[in-house]
This record gives structure tokens, C-alpha cells and sequence, in this order.
């Protein structure tokens, strides 16, 4: 006897009911949250660490950003398919196989680290004993840079970039059946008024497992990246240097595994389950009605192909998209997922690199108040949408509103920030190569030192320094730095940038941002049922489906890249190793600010543009309606009116025909 036939008997459903955790919906729910916080936990850590890993494989941030987005292409191809085969598959054990695709793909991202050789910078040696390493010298370099050419040979051959974006690609595979198979599963089997809480566990679990990867992002990059390769006691680095690599990798190993895990259960869990049902309560009518009509609908799509399912895919999509208030509700949904995919790929990089901050406490920044104020964000806006009924053009309207407040506060960031900090021979005294000539500096060096004239250099030799002040492993400062202006001895430098002195600018950059992703959530939830609620009941899935894969093509593949684009335009000083270019040593912090907060700000537009337009489509609409409804009205009277006429002209002539009548009698 199957769990339906059992289910449609309420005398016999209980006693015979299987008692397993497999058979219940709540140890589902919870196996799910878990699942879909593994599976977030990667893409938020991911997010983090982009920077790390560009630092550490010298990729520019447009190749960062098309790395962060390609686990979408898998996730876009095969989306289609999953709203053809969701209900003539085993959903619970589709859903456990995906999740170990997904490891395996997590596993590959870390596989370069293992495969690679040590992680050299400038001035790296294990003999500490060398007091001359990156000094001004009259030597020539190229033994140096030829035994770094030789270590990085390992690197460059072994294809790091297409093994991370094949475990990008798997992962995109891998996530399809999660979300999707495991809503409708709970939505077939969770008792009517418990689905829509069980749903919103799962809704909340998407905005905190991004979190929890920043904040494990902030955590594990201030580790070494090869702390598993050498002693601690040969790194002199900390993690404010601009050379320091965090360790990546170790991040993605503990998020593979716990896919892994969480992935396991979904193999026990049967194909249909027992619906759940509340003790206190008899199974009502209405109840065994509804799953009653569902078999049918469920048997109806199992009988069309997948010929005839493709073959009227397209037709659906035309349908739908014919539909105003959905297309542009869509849209503005798509220009707000684009400013949050380029957003919260490279927010970390634009903190560190504008408000000299290290990758972890960037990090740190992003998921302990960016993404709260975005979940707030969205919570607040379900609560006004219930409390306040909102109609269809009353959602639009605050949707309007709401995007544009978060316009108004996204604006004033454009002119909060930090200046360029002047680097010797970049921005600033562009002829002072020539001072530093004669130590036969390196083009590839690369660890800045300040000068005690306020100047930035790249490295102890291009600030023409002589003589280092070491205590135990670290440098306290270099002397005889004959290219740093100074009145009468040689200058000194000391280590590390000179940053822009201008940190007290960040805690209201931080305030403003959070208020602009704030008030622009609140149209997350208003928007998404304003779809809902503009679609025919048999079109409702498609077009959600359509929503997300929209979203995909449109919002989070080409938005990474985007925003990558237009902050590699900013960059005026590439780095260089073996000859080639690698990521972006120095930015124009103006330029930076501008065009990625500029992008910021275009899509926010966007969003806006497409709302206010929606908008008056539902006000015309509705005016419409009215005009109609009063001409209906007004028919109707006219028409009742000379009803009452009829009758009354009728009354009157019998009325008179009786009277005949008696005075004939």
C-alpha cells in the first residue's frame, strides 16, 4: 500500500504509517536547511576569498569575475529541464546526487593549491641570514627573477584557471535539483499551513549562508596560504601587507566536506512521503480534496514528452512574456540581481583597496552588515506587504518608492572615499625612475615601502634604500634611501604602504551602503509576488522558472564580469611576473570608486525605471476598468430604468383595461 492510499484513509492512515525520521517532513526540512547552508556557505565564501585567489594566481579582476559567475552556466543549461523531470523523478535521492556533484566540483576549486609550487612574492627567502634581498644594487637581476620564472613554470602549465572554473561548472550542476526538488517536496508533503514556515526557513537560509561564508572568509584568511607547506617561522609577512595570500584553499575543504555529509540522508529518503498531518485535527475534506486533485494534474504532466514539452516551451515563454506587468517587473528584478551579483563579488576588493583594509576585515564588513541589512531588507518588506494587503498597484507603487529612496542614499557614496596615494614614478614625480637606475631595480618587484617624505614606492630599491634595519625575521626600516626626499643625509623608508589616511570615512560609507541595500530589499518580496499574483494559475511555474533563468542569462552571469571590466580600467600599474601580466598592483581610487559605484547606481536606476513603469501600466489599467465598469453601470441603470418603464406602462394599461371593464358591468 502506497503512502497516498494510506493517506486517504484517516482510519487507517496512523496505526499503519511508517514511524521512520526518513518518513517525516520536519527531519526533511531540517536535512534541507542544512543542505542549502552548505551549498550557500561555498558561494558566500567563494565571494570572499576572489581576491585572494586573483592575488595569489596573478588573474585580473575581469577573469575573477567570470569565475565567480561560471558555476551559472551549468545551473542556466539545465534548469529547464529540471521543471520537465521534477515529478517523474526520485526528487529526495536527485537532490542527494547533485549535492555530491557539487562537492566533488567544491574539492576541484582547492585542487591548485596542491598542485602548485610554494607562493612566491617579492623578496621571499627562507635564509633569513640575507640582509641584501631587494636592496638597491649595482647587480643585475635576472638570477633572481629567473629562479622565480622557474617556480612559477609549475603554475602557469599546470592550467590552475580552467581546473577552477570546471569546479565552478560542476557546482553549477550540481546545485539545479537542490532548491527547486526540495521546495515542491515539502510543499507535496508538509501539512497546509505549515509549508509556507517551513518555506521561510529555507528563504531565510539563502541570505545566511552567503553570510557565513564571508564571515568564514574573514576568518581563515588570516592564515598563511602555505601553512600547510613551510614553518611559521619563515613567513615574514602579516596580514596587512599588500603581498600577504590568505589561505584560500582551506575554506573550500571544510565546505566540500560538509556537502558531502549533508548530502548522505537524501539517499534514505523515500519518493513519495506520508503527508503530515496535525494530530489535534481530523484530516478534512478540503484536505483529501486537494490531493485528490493533484494526482490528476501530476498524471497529466507525466503524460507529455519531452518532445512535446520542449516543442512548447517556447510558445509558454512567448505567452508569458506578452505579459507587461510581469516583463518589467522581471526586468526590474534583473537590474537589481545585477547589482547585487557585482556587488557582493567584489564589495570585499573595493573596501580593501579604498579604505586600505585587509581581505578579512573586508570580508568581515560584507557579512556582518551588508547582508543583515539586505535580510532585514527583506523580511521588512513581507511583513508591510501582509499587515497592510497591499493590491497588485499599490506593490508597484511601493516598490517605486523603494528603489528610489535607496537611489537617493546610493548617490552621496560617490563622494565618499579615499584619494590616490602617491606612489613614486606612478602618479606622482613620474621622472624619478631615473634615481633608482643604477640599483637595476626589478619591473616585477613589488613590496611597497613608505618614504619618509610621504611618498609610496614599490619596493626598497626603487626608493634607491641601501641598508635594511632588521629585528629578528622582520624589517623595522630601510636606510640610505637615496631616491626619498630629504634635506641633507639620505632619507629612510619604512614598511608597507603609506596608505591615504582617510579610514574615518568608512564607518559612514558602511552606514550608507547598508541603508541603500536596506531599503532596496524591501521591493524583493513586494516584486516577487507582484509575479504571483500578474500570471495564470498553469503559467505560474514557468514563470518562475522563466524568472530565475532570466536572472541567470541576464543578472548572474554577465554582472561579475562586468563590474570586473570596469575596475581592471581603473587599474594604473599592473604587476608583472616572468614577463607577463598578472593582477593590478595600484588603482586610481577616484576612477575605482566611480565607475563601480556608478554601476552600482545605473542598475538601482534601472530597477527604478522598470517599477515606475509597471506602475502606470496597472494605474492605466485600472482606470480602464473603472471607465468600463462605469459604462457597465451606467448601462445597467439605463437599462433598468426603462425596465421600471415597461412595467409601469404595463401596469398602467391593464390598470386601465380593468376600469373599462367595470364600467361596462
Amino acid at each position: 500500500m502506497t503512502a497516498i492510499e494510506v493517506q486517504g484513509n484517516p482510519q487507517t492512515s496512523r496505526p499503519r504509517r511508517s514511524m521512520g525520521l526518513f518518513n517525516n517532513i520536519k527531519f526533511f526540512v531540517l536535512c534541507h536547511g542544512m543542505l542549502q547552508l552548505a551549498q550557500l556557505l561555498v558561494s558566500g565564501y567563494l565571494k570572499g576569498s576572489i581576491t585572494t585567489i586573483e592575488k595569489r594566481y596573478g588573474f585580473s579582476s575581469q577573469k575573477s569575475g567570470l569565475l565567480a559567475a561560471f558555476n551559472e552556466v551549468g545551473n542556466t543549461v539545465l534548469i529547464v529541464f529540471v521543471s520537465f523531470f521534477g515529478s517523474r523523478v526520485h526528487r529526495p535521492r536527485c537532490i542527494g546526487i547533485g549535492a555530491m556533484i557539487a562537492s566533488v566540483g567544491v574539492f576541484l576549486i582547492a585542487l591548485p593549491h596542491f598542485i602548485s609550487e610554494k607562493y612566491m612574492y617579492t623578496d621571499f627567502n627562507s635564509n633569513t641570514k640575507d640582509n641584501s634581498s631587494g636592496l638597491c644594487q649595482s647587480l643585475n637581476p635576472e638570477e633572481e627573477s629567473n629562479q622565480t620564472c622557474d617556480q612559477e613554470k609549475h603554475d602557469s602549465h599546470l592550467g590552475v584557471y580552467p581546473i577552477l572554473l570546471l569546479g565552478q561548472l560542476l557546482l553549477g550542476i550540481g546545485g539545479v535539483p537542490i532548491q527547486p526538488f526540495g521546495i515542491s517536496y515539502i510543499d507535496d508533503y508538509a501539512e497546509k499551513r505549515n509549508s509556507p514556515f517551513y518555506l521561510g526557513i529555507l528563504f531565510a537560509i539563502t541570505v545566511i549562508g552567503p553570510a557565513f561564508g564571508y564571515m568564514m572568509s574573514s576568518v581563515l584568511l588570516r592564515v598563511y596560504v602555505d601553512v600547510d607547506k613551510m614553518y611559521s617561522k619563515y613567513i615574514d609577512l602579516n596580514n596587512d601587507d599588500p603581498r600577504w595570500v590568505g589561505a584560500w584553499w582551506l575554506g573550500f575543504l571544510m565546505a566540500a566536506t560538509l556537502l558531502l555529509l549533508t548530502s548522505l540522508p537524501y539517499l534514505f529518503f523515500p519518493r513519495k512521503m506520508s503527508r503530515e498531518e496535525i494530530i489535534e485535527a481530523p484530516v478534512e475534506p478540503s484536505t483529501e480534496k486537494m490531493m485528490e486533485d493533484k494526482k490528476p494534474k501530476t498524471d497529466m504532466m507525466e503524460e507529455v514528452s519531452l518532445a512535446e514539452f520542449l516543442k512548447s516551451f517556447p510558445k509558454i515563454v512567448m505567452r508569458t512574456l506578452r505579459n507587461p506587468i510581469y516583463l518589467l517587473v522581471v526586468l526590474a528584478q534583473v537590474n537589481l540581481a545585477a547589482m547585487v551579483a557585482g556587488l557582493a563579488t567584489f564589495m570585499g576588493k573595493f573596501i580593501e583597496r579604498q579604505f586600505a583594509q585587509t581581505v578579512s576585515f573586508s570580508n568581515l564588513m560584507m557579512g556582518g552588515l551588508n547582508i543583515p541589512s539586505a535580510m532585514f531588507g527583506i523580511m521588512a518588506g513581507g511583513v508591510i506587504l501582509r499587515k497592510l494587503g497591499l493590491t497588485v498597484r499599490s506593490s508597484a507603487a511601493m516598490c517605486t518608492v523603494a528603489v528610489f529612496i535607496s537611489i537617493m542614499f546610493a548617490i552621496p557614496l560617490l563622494f565618499i572615499g579615499c584619494p590616490t596615494q602617491s606612489v613614486s614614478g606612478i602618479n606622482y614625480n613620474i621622472s624619478s625612475h631615473q634615481c633608482s637606475n643604477a640599483c637595476s631595480c626589478s619591473d616585477e618587484a613589488f613590496n611597497p615601502v613608505c618614504g619618509s617624505d610621504g611618498v609610496e614606492f614599490r619596493s626598497p630599491c626603487h626608493a634607491g634604500c641601501k641598508t635594511k634595519i632588521p629585528n629578528k625575521e622582520k624589517v623595522l626600516n630601510y636606510t640610505d634611501c637615496e631616491c626619498v626626499a630629504s634635506i641633507g643625509s639620505p632619507g629612510f623608508a619604512l614598511p608597507g604602504p603609506c596608505g591615504n589616511g582617510c579610514n574615518n570615512r568608512l564607518i559612514p560609507f558602511m552606514i550608507l551602503s547598508s541603508f541603500t541595500c536596506f531599503v532596496a530589499s524591501l521591493s524583493h518580496t513586494t516584486s516577487f509576488m507582484m509575479i504571483l499574483r500578474t500570471v495564470t494559475p498553469e503559467d505560474k511555474s514557468f514563470a518562475l522558472g522563466i524568472q530565475f533563468m532570466l536572472f541567470r542569462v541576464l543578472a548572474f552571469l554577465p554582472a561579475p564580469v562586468l563590474y570586473g571590466r570596469a575596475i581592471d580600467t581603473a587599474c594604473i600599474l599592473w604587476g608583472k611576473k616572468c614577463s607577463k601580466i598578472t593582477s593590478c598592483r595600484y588603482y586610481d581610487l577616484d576612477l575605482f570608486r566611480h565607475r563601480f559605484l556608478g554601476l552600482q547606481i545605473f542598475f538601482i536606476f534601472g530597477g527604478f525605471v522598470c517599477f515606475f513603469l509597471s506602475f502606470m501600466v496597472l494605474r492605466r489599467t485600472n482606470s480602464t476598468q473603472e471607465q468600463n465598469e462605469k459604462m457597465n453601470n451606467q448601462t445597467k441603470s439605463e437599462n433598468s430604468q426603462e425596465m421600471k418603464d415597461a412595467k409601469q406602462m404595463i401596469s398602467n394599461s391593464n390598470g386601465h383595461c380593468n376600469t373599462q371593464r367595470n364600467l361596462r358591468e
